[in-house]
Parts: C-alpha cells; structure tokens; sequence
C-alpha cells in the first residue's frame, strides 16, 4: 500500500508546483527532474559535459517544440482535469477556444448566498 501511494504521489504531483518537494524524497527526485527536463530547472546544476554525454545517450529530438503538442494529447479529450496545474497552461496555449477555470470564479459563483 506505501510503495502503490509512493507511486501515484510521484505522478500525480509531478505537474503541481509548491507540494512535491515537501512529500518523500522519490516524489520530490521525480517533481525535480521532470523540471530539469522540460524547464531547465537548475540547469547549471549539471556540467555541460554530463549533459552532452546524457543527450548523446537519450537524443532529445526536437523536444522543446514538441513537448506541449504531446502534453496536450494527453488531456485535450479532458481538459476540465488541468484546473489547479501547468496543464490548463498548454490548453491555453494550444486549444482553440479554451478558457481555464479560475479559482476566483469558482468562489464567486459557488452557490452559497454570501
């Protein structure tokens, strides 16, 4: 049961900022380096040789320019599920006519009289 929320803790927060880096330190490594991947978060952090070597081992192909497009794939069937997260970013992006729900309004037009 531990290993299973591990896991699903590792996933599920990979995309929410502000939360990964206080859980375990496999959630926190997996937030960081899904930020170093696709951000460039602390990219100085490695030396210029090591990533050379590891983008010799793993070609990166080009994806800067594609990340978003696959992102949106993922999710563009759903994208009510990118409230809260970088996601509704991409669909604000990337999806015509998309306007993300806003936390103010979900406040202002709950349905409690004040």
């Amino acid at each position: 049961d531990d290993a299973v929320r591990l896991v699903w803790d590792a996933i599920a927060l990979h995309t929410t900022i502000g939360v990964a880096q206080y859980k375990e330190p496999e959630v926190a490594l997996i937030y960081s380096g899904v930020g170093y991947d696709v951000m460039g978060e602390n990219y100085e952090g490695i030396s210029e040789e090591v990533r050379e070597q590891v983008v010799a081992a793993f070609p990166r192909g080009d994806f800067k320019n594609k990340i978003l497009h696959a992102f949106l794939e993922g999710f563009r069937h759903k994208p009510e599920t990118t409230f809260g997260n970088i996601k509704a970013d991409v669909c604000e992006l990337l999806l015509p006519g998309y306007k993300r729900t806003s936390f103010c309004d979900c406040v202002l037009h709950s349905p409690w009289k004040e």
